[in-house]
C-alpha cells in the first residue's frame, strides 16, 4: 500500500496533530519518504472534503476551506445539544484528574473517548496541552471557561474535589496490572 494512504489512515485514526518524526517512526520511514507521501496525500486530497494541514513539524487532517460554512453550522448544533452522560462522565474524569491524558480518560471509562474529548474541546470546556514527560501526546484539562460556569474561582473549590480524586486514584490503584516479581527459581543461590 501506498506511503500516502498509509499516512492517511493513521491522521485519520489519531484525529489530532501527528509528528513527521512520529509518522516515519510509525511507518519505518525515513522523514523524506514520509514528506513525499504527505506531498501525494495532498494532491489526492485536492477538490475533496478534507485537507492536510501542517506545520513545520506536525500534521493532520482537516475539513476544506470551502466546507467552513457546513461545519460552522454543524458545530453550532453540536453545541446546542445536551453533553450526555458520557460527556459529563468524561468531564468530570478531566476536572478531577486532570491535567490527565486521553489514554488515562480511556483506561477509567473502559470506552474510546476520542469524539467525547473533541466535543468538549469545541465546546471550550477542555483544553489540550503539551505532556511535559511525553511530547508524543497530550494531556487535557479545564478551561477556565468552565470554571467560571461552575462557579469556582480555583479547581480545588470544585464540590468534594479532595474525595472524588482520591476515590479515582483509589480505583485506578485497584484495577491496576500487578507488577511482576522476580521468580525465586531465577535468583543465584547464596553461598
Amino acid at each position: 500500500m501506498p506511503i500516502s494512504q498509509q499516512v492517511e489512515a493513521i491522521l485519520f485514526w489519531k484525529a489530532e496533530p501527528v509528528s513527521i518524526k512520529k509518522l516515519a517512526t510509525l511507518l519505518g520511514a525515513d522523514v523524506a519518504t514520509i514528506q513525499q507521501g504527505l506531498a501525494d496525500l495532498e494532491q489526492t486530497l485536492k477538490g475533496r472534503g478534507l485537507t492536510l494541514v501542517r506545520t513545520d513539524e506536525e500534521v493532520m487532517l482537516g475539513t476544506a476551506k470551502e466546507l467552513s460554512p457546513l461545519i460552522e453550522q454543524l458545530t453550532k448544533d453540536e453545541l446546542s445539544r445536551d453533553l450526555g452522560k458520557a460527556g459529563l462522565e468524561t468531564l468530570s474524569i478531566i476536572l478531577y484528574q486532570g491535567p490527565i491524558s486521553r489514554a488515562d480518560i480511556d483506561y477509567i471509562r473502559g470506552v474510546n473517548s476520542q469524539f467525547i474529548v473533541r466535543n468538549l474541546l469545541i465546546r471550550g470546556l477542555v483544553e489540550r496541552i503539551e505532556n511535559p514527560k511525553d511530547a508524543r501526546s497530550f494531556l487535557y484539562k479545564t478551561t477556565l471557561q468552565l470554571l467560571s460556569h461552575l462557579g469556582v474561582s480555583k479547581i480545588e473549590d470544585v464540590p468534594e474535589y479532595e474525595q472524588v480524586r482520591r476515590d479515582i486514584d483509589g480505583f485506578k490503584q485497584s484495577h491496576a496490572e500487578p507488577q511482576p516479581t522476580q521468580d525465586a527459581t531465577n535468583q543465584p543461590e547464596a553461598n
